[in-house]
Formats: structure tokens, sequence, C-alpha cells
């Protein structure tokens, strides 16, 4: 998802400048690309960071990934609010995040409650505008993002292709090429206030 965010941002030309922050280095060059390889469990890892407008944010794991709930809660809660933080430090009044459907503090799945602490934790920064996307099902070639493909998802993937027709918009699986120019549109658009994008709205963008 993040590599995908990258590539509409590099390809925009209202953006001159794109600094990447990762926790390694992508085998990518371009003339508007600048890469940071942080630790996010540093004490102060964004120190050598610039002024910075708009801030996207495409951090996530999986538990089965990250090995303990308290890991991905390092990745998917603490390094998010961590990178935003920094944002908001350098100067940024945008932020635009992919989120999860089913994001909700008070939930009782782990996945979605933490998705929805880290929503609630963004709000409270001060951001004049703070875009969140919340995609359904991602479809996309996770090997070729360096990304571990789950089982589950393949399934997942494989009905909706079958059944898409019967699926409501927010529901069905969406392409995540879609998710990061709908995310980066809105963010650009500068709404006020919190904005939460659904996968509906997101479809063909």
């Amino acid at each position: 998802m993040g590599r995908e965010v990258l590539a509409v941002l590099l390809a925009d030309k209202s953006y001159s400048k794109v600094i990447c922050v990762g926790r390694r280095a992508l085998p990518l060059q371009h003339p508007k690309l600048v890469q940071h390889t942080v630790d996010f469990k540093a004490v102060a890892p964004f120190t050598a960071l610039p002024h910075v407008d708009d801030v996207f944010i495409a951090l996530g794991t999986t538990i089965k990934v990250a090995g303990s709930q308290a890991a991905f809660r390092a990745v998917d809660f603490e390094a998010i609010v961590a990178v935003a933080r920094a944002g908001r430090a350098h100067g940024a009044t945008k932020l635009g995040v992919v989120s999860a459907m089913g994001a909700d503090p008070n939930s009782g799945i782990f996945y979605n409650r933490v998705k929805g602490e880290m929503e609630q934790a963004l709000a409270h920064m001060g951001f004049k505008s703070l875009v969140m996307a919340r995609p359904s099902l991602l479809a996309g070639d996770r090997e070729a993002l360096e990304q571990s493909s789950r089982l589950g998802e393949r399934l997942g993937l494989l009905a909706t292709r079958w059944l898409n027709p019967l699926i409501p918009n927010n529901y069905r699986s969406i392409q995540a090429s879609d998710v990061a120019k709908a995310l980066v549109k809105a963010v650009q658009s500068g709404k006020p206030g919190v904005q939460v994008l659904l996968s509906g709205e997101m479809q063909g963008s």
C-alpha cells in the first residue's frame, strides 16, 4: 500500500519533493524522492527531517508477521502516531492515513480496536485536515510488494471476483492503487476537520 501511495505522489506535479520515511530503503530512484531510513524504536528517529506540508502514512503489518499483539501495536499504533507527530512538528497541516474497515476504539476485535485507537490519537493532534482511508479487502500482488501472501485474503479475493455484483460497494475488494489515488486527492482538497473514506467512495479512483 505504501508503494502505491508513493507512486501517486511521485507522479503528481504539485509535489516538488517527496520524503519517504521507512524501516528500510526502497530499491527506487526518482529525482523528487528523498529516502530516510529510521528506527521507529529510537528516542528521536525524525530529527533530520526538513519542513513538510502534507503527510501520508501507509504503515501496517499483521499479528502473524509481527509475532505478537504487542509487536503489532508497535507498528500499527505507536509507529504511525510517531510519524504523524513528527510531521506535525515539522510543519504539516494535512494528514492522510491508511486505516482499515471496521476501525473502532471500542471494538472487541483487537485488530479493529488498535486501528480505531490510532485514528482517535491522530484526530487529537491538531491537523487542520485529516483523511482516514478505510479500505476493505485490498486487491494486488503482495509478492511484488515484498509482502507475505495470506491464504484468507487469497480465498476472499477469489470469492469476490464472482460475487462482486451482489456485494455492497463498501465491502467489495478494492485495488490498492484506487485507495492511494483517493487518499492523495482527498488530502490535497484540504477539507477542514476529519474525513473518512470508505471503500465505496474510493472504487475506481
